[in-house]
């Protein structure tokens, strides 16, 4: 529990930092004379940049662990923030966000095959994952707020150098306090790779198309919700329309007696709310945005928790880092999509929102909430 409770203070300050960028990142792009289509373009090659850290982040972590990862992941990001301060040309921002979107590709598997592996009962690691997704909800319930009101009062390069050097002494702190769990399930020895071979699940990728549909319908989220709220002038709205998702998403999160039913019902019906959430946006103008967003923060804390459990229930909780990393991948796929699906229809006929309603429906359609008995795979002895 004490490695836990280091780990879940250390993904805190983590997430602060990040979501606290969210509200500020679309309306400082506006300042330096970005279109939105090139926004939308921006934001999915950050998430296209993932994917080749997300590759690696998956064979890292089984054979060498999380820690070294989770620290070079949170210094290079510091550092990438530390110089987005200074861009002044739309290009330069590209760039610097596509740099970033590789850094971070290897935070997210090495963090959860890490808690993962704190525990081998299933009950257990899914309470892990729910405490993961308070230990970030909380965090994003007043860092997107906190942005845009630093912003506000002082300016975006003073924003983006507090946010470097706080993601830069996070990773310090971290070097001394992390450690290994001793026997992680996540991590592949030598000696137990060479004495026997690994017995190895095979999931199915058409459960991967549950993530990647929630990303992509978070993608045109991040992308439109900033242009609802006023652009460049209603940065303080944007801040507080992610913090209410956020505060819907720890009213389910904080209820840790969902752990014990199935993840793939939990995941299913989280879904269908993040759905009709979209869909009230789009279509229900008598349900005020407030309450539309608070209630698909509250499937999201239903959904995000599910699907980790869902995917370490379908590997027989083997090699949890490339299980990991291929969720960060479709996710990383449907972040890529989002943004600029988002991009394509704003200001058209059809919302971006009901986009977003119709992409989720169509993966709960090819996912039902039930699994079949799942092949085993032999996989040979891995080597150095």
């Amino acid at each position: 529990m004490k490695m836990a409770f280091w780990l879940y203070f250390f993904l805190f300050l983590a997430f602060f930092d990040l979501h606290a960028q969210y509200p500020i990142l679309t309306p400082f792009a506006l300042t330096l004379g970005a279109t939105p289509a090139f926004i939308g373009w921006m934001m999915g090659i950050y998430a296209l940049t993932h994917l080749p850290g997300n590759l690696l982040a998956g064979q890292g972590v089984d054979r060498h662990g999380s820690r070294r990862y989770m620290i070079f992941s949170l210094i290079s990001a510091g550092i990438i923030l530390l110089l987005q301060a200074h861009v002044t040309e739309p290009w330069q921002l590209l760039a610097l966000r596509s740099v970033s979107g590789f850094v971070l590709a290897f935070l997210a598997p090495a963090c959860l095959a890490m808690l993962a592996s704190l525990s081998s009962d299933p009950i257990r690691q899914g309470k892990f994952m729910a405490g993961h997704g308070v230990v970030h909800t909380l965090a994003s319930v007043v860092s997107p707020a906190a942005g845009a009101f630093l912003v506000a009062q002082t300016s975006y390069s003073f924003t983006f150098q507090s946010l470097g050097w706080l993601l830069i002494a996070t990773g310090i702190l971290a070097i001394f306090t992390i450690r290994e769990p001793q026997g992680a399930a996540s991590k592949l020895t030598l000696q137990e790779t060479a004495k026997t071979p690994v017995k190895l699940n095979i999931i199915p990728l058409r459960f991967y198309i549950l993530p990647l549909a929630v990303s992509c319908s978070q993608g045109i989220l991040y992308f439109e919700l900033p242009f609802q709220a006023g652009g460049a002038s209603g940065i303080v709205n944007t801040g507080v329309y992610f913090s209410i998702i956020s505060l819907g998403a720890l009213a389910t999160l904080s209820m840790l007696f969902l752990s014990h039913y199935s993840p793939y019902v939990r995941a299913a019906l989280g879904i269908l709310g993040i759905a009709l959430s979209f869909f009230a946006m789009a279509a229900l103008d008598f349900v005020p945005l407030q309450v539309s967003l608070f209630i698909l923060g509250m499937a999201k804390g239903v959904t995000f928790p599910a699907i980790a459990s869902m995917f370490i229930d379908l590997s027989g909780g083997k090699r949890l880092g490339t299980v990991f990393s291929l969720q960060s991948i479709s996710m990383s796929i449907g972040s890529f999509i989002g943004p600029i699906a988002g991009g394509m229809l704003h200001g058209k006929i059809t919302s971006p929102y009901f986009a977003a309603f119709l992409i989720l429906m169509v993966a709960l359609l090819l996912i039902p909430p039930r699994t079949s008995k799942l092949k085993s795979n032999t996989i040979p002895p891995v080597t150095t």
